[in-house]
């Protein structure tokens, strides 16, 4: 028999799958939702879903969105239920070697 074992997040995130696309969390999920009405509101002309950004030491960080607003702006944010040492490391890892600043919800 084949038994497929259950499989939970370290972190309890519950995996959500919205518009045919799979997040990590419900969190992230809602996030995105909001993101569609900001845009549907004209608010942020279009978003990215999971950017890469290359570190030195062949590591790779992954913010969760890029918005690109109305005004020009482009904001780069992270849904984060929980900080860990690694996230903190890479995020400013990031914000030193990229002219950008990226906000957690």
């Amino acid at each position: 028999m084949n038994y497929k074992p259950i499989v939970r997040h370290k972190f309890r995130a519950k995996p959500t799958e919205l518009d045919g696309i799979k997040f990590s969390s419900k969190k992230e999920a809602a996030y995105y939702m909001q993101l569609k009405t900001r845009q549907s509101a004209g608010d942020v002309i279009f978003h990215l879903r999971q950017v890469p950004f290359h570190l030195p030491g062949n590591v790779k960080y992954v913010v969760d969105f890029v918005l690109f607003n109305v005004d020009g702006t482009v904001d780069f944010v992270d849904v984060k239920g929980m900080k860990t040492p690694m996230y903190i490391l890479k995020k400013k890892m990031v914000e030193n070697l990229y002219p950008i600043s990226i906000k957690e919800v």
